[in-house]
């Protein structure tokens, strides 16, 4: 039988939350159940943080109105039938106060997607199913110019959230050298993220150009680092995903829940407190309200400053002039100008021709 729905008070808005005691994340050995109400309230507490993460952009709401549950599955773009999804325009029925800004798609298409201005808007999407929120690296008021440079570090099999730490290390110190100040937070699984303020005046290409330049420039520094987009040649390595950076590419924001076990969420770490964490899923909505009261918002300074992209864009030409080229997008990207033939090279050898015989 579903619990009554509650009223509580969501910012200057008042929100009514139904089955507000549903499971949304099922107890582990280790971490208590969480329940809608909970996730709800979770967002209320990280009030701060989340909105400075989603404030004016375009956000995608990823959506679990079951629960984060064994056999609920995603919904992907080839097969709609899951209970899970990703959605990408308003919901029908939202209350006034949920405000979008209009997005446009590599096809072309265009949509309105939701753009949090007041913390009542995350409450609201957790009331409505939403775990995680991905909003776009733009503000609404220009929709076409990134104002976020997105490093990902993705540990590859075989290897951990501890290489990723360590690639975050020397990703710091090149940081540091090109005159920038990056932002890292746990991803909220195996994965280090690092955000760094960017003057709004490029575009998504240039942006993705600039973060194949620094993931190279990582290769070139550090052992255990590929940008190699495929992963039949990627090795056990800590991957850097440039592709984030492309338009309607988006990850989990700061302070968001991740659909996995325990409730982990995506939390903003100092430098030096990365170094010494070895579980991240220690960091999960039971733990970081707490942690958050405490400390407030550690990326509470990532707005003061804007830094220019021209270093990273002149690396990438100096890379092209050297015989790199451009790498591939996407599979759903339509080709895009300058990219290589996008097939898998084991496929590109198997259909090779042999040479002719002497």
């Amino acid at each position: 039988m579903a619990s009554p729905a509650v009223e509580i008070e969501a910012g200057h808005q008042s929100l009514r939350v139904s089955n507000p005691d549903r499971v949304i994340f099922p107890a582990t050995e280790t971490v208590a159940e969480v329940t809608k109400l909970m996730v709800v309230e979770y967002y209320l507490a990280v009030g701060d943080g989340i909105m400075r993460a989603l404030r004016e952009r375009p956000t995608t709401l990823e959506r679990w109105p079951k629960g984060v549950l064994p056999g609920i599955e995603m919904s992907t773009r080839m097969d709609h039938s899951g209970d899970a999804f990703y959605q990408k325009r308003i919901p029908r029925g939202a209350p006034p106060y949920v405000e979008t800004a209009r997005i446009a798609f590599p096809s072309g298409r265009h949509a309105d997607e939701v753009c949090p201005t007041e913390v009542a808007v995350p409450a609201w999407a957790a009331q409505m199913g939403t775990v995680t929120f991905h909003p776009w690296p733009v503000r609404r008021a220009d929709v076409d110019h990134p104002d976020e440079l997105r490093i990902d570090l993705d540990p590859q099999p075989g290897t951990d959230f501890s290489d990723a730490v360590r690639v975050a290390g020397v990703a710091r110190e090149l940081l540091s050298d090109l005159g920038m100040v990056g932002f890292p937070k746990t991803s909220g699984n195996r994965g280090v993220h690092m955000y760094v303020r960017i003057e709004p005046r490029w575009t998504f290409t240039d942006v993705r150009h600039a973060a194949i330049a620094f993931g190279r420039e990582l290769e070139r520094r550090t052992h255990g680092v590929t940008t190699k987009w495929w992963k039949e040649e990627r090795g056990e390595t800590i991957f850097v995903d440039y592709n984030q950076n492309a338009r309607d590419r988006t990850i989990a924001s700061a302070y968001s829940l991740r659909a996995k076990p325990g409730a982990p969420v995506s939390t903003p770490v100092t430098w030096d407190e990365l170094e010494t964490i070895t579980d991240p899923r220690v960091l999960n909505l039971h733990t970081v309200p707490a942690r958050f009261a405490e400390l407030g918002d550690l990326h509470a300074a990532i707005d003061d400053e804007h830094y220019s992209l021209e270093p990273l864009l002149e690396m990438y030409e100096r890379d092209e002039a050297a015989g790199e080229s451009d790498m591939p997008y996407p599979p759903d990207y339509p080709k895009m100008p300058g990219e290589p033939m996008r097939v898998q090279p084991s496929k590109a050898r198997a259909n090779k021709p042999a040479p002719d015989a002497d």
